[in-house]
């Protein structure tokens, strides 16, 4: 696998993760600030996209998967599990489901 068809696989990761977690999330915050995180993503793409290079593509899509799983990870460091699962979508500590 080239660099370009790796950078491209990175993207399409990061940008079908943030589009799902806007679509699948339960709670009414999700909203125009979600969508605008796919649209800057799909942006600096696009950006890259004029440097007429596939090469420059690929790396800013390697790079934005690794800044998101570096976020990823230190979220869950500093917040740990509980706190993650919440922002993850799943049920409020308070909210009495059980699952």
């Amino acid at each position: 696998m080239r660099v370009t068809e790796l950078g491209a696989l990175c993207f399409g990761v990061v940008v079908g993760w943030v589009t799902y977690r806007t679509l699948i999330r339960r709670s009414d915050r999700a909203a125009l600030t979600d969508i605008s995180a796919v649209i800057a993503a799909v942006g600096g793409g696009a950006v890259t996209g004029l440097f007429k290079s596939p090469t420059l593509f690929a790396w800013y899509s390697i790079g934005l998967l690794g800044g998101f799983l570096m976020y990823f990870v230190l979220f869950w460091i500093f917040n740990g599990n509980k706190k993650l699962g919440e922002v993850m979508g799943g049920p409020k500590a308070n909210d009495g489901r059980d699952f």
